[in-house]
């Protein structure tokens, strides 16, 4: 499945708009990166822990969207747009939002 930001594939027509699908992840980030993390804010450097969280939940948000795609019968999808939150002023949530528009190419 092609999953792509811009509005067209080059070279490829699109033959139905199939609807708007969407992918998301909720990560709980734990007490241990929570302080490890602190000391990198104080020394510097890169967050390791929650750089891995991330990937992981982005992983999850992407193999959903690709999910809905697939169930609507798209063999792409089009003006994907990704969005990270923090959700909770202190709960240590993480959400990964995707989203884009399934289509039938030719």
């Amino acid at each position: 499945m092609l999953i792509v930001t811009t509005d067209r594939i080059e070279g490829r027509q699109i033959a139905e708009y199939l609807g708007v699908v969407t992918g998301e992840a909720i990560i709980g980030v734990n007490i241990f990166r929570d302080m490890f993390s602190g000391i990198r804010d104080i020394v510097g450097g890169r967050v390791g822990g929650y750089q891995a969280a991330l990937g992981d939940a982005r992983e999850h948000a992407f193999e959903d969207l690709r999910e809905a795609a697939q169930k609507l019968g798209a063999n792409a999808v089009i003006g994907v747009d990704l969005d990270y939150e923090v959700l909770g002023k202190e709960n240590g949530m993480l959400m990964v939002s995707v989203n884009g528009t399934a289509v039938r190419l030719t």
